[in-house]
């Protein structure tokens, strides 16, 4: 009897021992650094972003955390990487629109949108619709009748196919009716550029970007696209201001992960992102780049995506855009 007894609790061990060693592992962690997939290259916002959080992150974790630039396909490849790791916590991604903009757009993707899931929202960017100051443009409904007046005659210009930007645009067209012919450029400052010298007669920016240009008198900003003003524009009205109701578009930043994290791992990097996010210098820093601090857990976040996602395939169908 006492023998039966110890091979059934040794039995039990046996069973419960790859627990025992996932459990132990994920309090463990980190235990190595930690590889942050940035899926654009240095320099511009996401870039930036990543790295104001990852130093503050890695002393909220004690352990590096080592930016991985992995640009391309429009933020695709990077996404990718991080889609095909191993979920133990050692690959992170920085998160971006395409995350919710190449679903909408692409019917093969180098990756499944569920193989990644949120971490946290860490800010928000307007987008602002700008154009020629000399334009006499002064408003929204004033850029509506234009285009409505002359039907066909007017373009916009943007970053490129499949962009937060030319989104930002149609979305526009779809909610007020209007037509306007759209260029894309190589990158936003050049659209930017053709803004200034009259080529095109409107744009929708990252607010960032164009802030210098606006506040020096080289832009007309007519609306930001966020669902409240912006603090750096506090008088350029909203598009829901402005009469284009429904209209919400912003891009952001955050982190994410490949999808099957260890629940402890999955809460213990949310916790200390979260710390991070509310440490007033980490703020500051995304104010001053022109963004708007914004914490939102993971929940949220996988909400707010699926709500991004959804809007982009609408506006997708009334574009018929497909970039396959």
């Amino acid at each position: 009897m006492q023998r039966r007894k110890w091979t059934a609790a040794a039995a039990a061990v046996l069973a419960l021992s790859p627990l025992l060693a996932t459990t132990a592992g994920a309090q463990a962690w980190p235990a190595r650094p930690i590889k942050l997939v940035v899926p654009f290259p240095p320099g511009g916002l996401i870039d930036n972003m990543a790295r104001l959080v990852a130093p503050k992150l890695a002393q909220e974790l004690g352990q590096a955390i080592v930016i991985d630039n992995k640009p391309g396909a429009g933020g695709n490849l990077g996404a990718a990487e991080a889609a095909r790791a191993s979920a133990d916590g050692y690959t992170l991604l920085m998160a971006s629109p395409p995350l919710t903009i190449s679903p909408a757009l692409y019917t093969k993707l180098p990756y499944k949108p569920e193989h990644i899931v949120p971490v946290g929202l860490l800010g928000r960017v307007p987008n602002v619709l700008v154009v020629n100051p000399a334009s006499g443009i002064q408003s929204v409904a004033d850029l509506s009748a234009r285009i409505q007046a002359k039907p066909g005659q007017l373009n916009y210009a943007s970053n490129g196919q499949g962009t937060s930007l030319h989104l930002s645009a149609e979305l526009y067209k779809s909610l007020s009716g209007s037509f306007v012919t759209h260029i894309p450029y190589r990158g936003a400052a050049a659209g930017l550029t053709a803004v200034m010298a009259d080529e095109v007669s409107m744009m929708f920016d990252n607010l960032p970007s164009a802030l210098g240009l606006i506040n020096g008198g080289k832009l007309k900003a007519l609306a930001v696209t966020t669902p409240q003003r912006s603090s750096a524009l506090p008088s350029v009205p909203t598009m829901e201001e402005a009469g284009i109701k429904g209209y919400q578009v912003f891009a952001w930043f955050g982190l994410a992960a490949p999808a099957g994290l260890p629940a402890p791992v999955a809460q213990k990097l949310e916790q200390a992102l979260e710390r991070v996010a509310k440490q007033p210098e980490v703020q500051a820093a995304i104010q001053k780049a022109g963004a708007e601090p914004t914490w939102v857990n993971a929940q949220g976040m996988a909400s707010f995506m699926q709500a991004d996602m959804a809007q982009w395939k609408k506006v997708a169908a009334y574009a018929k855009i497909n970039l396959d």
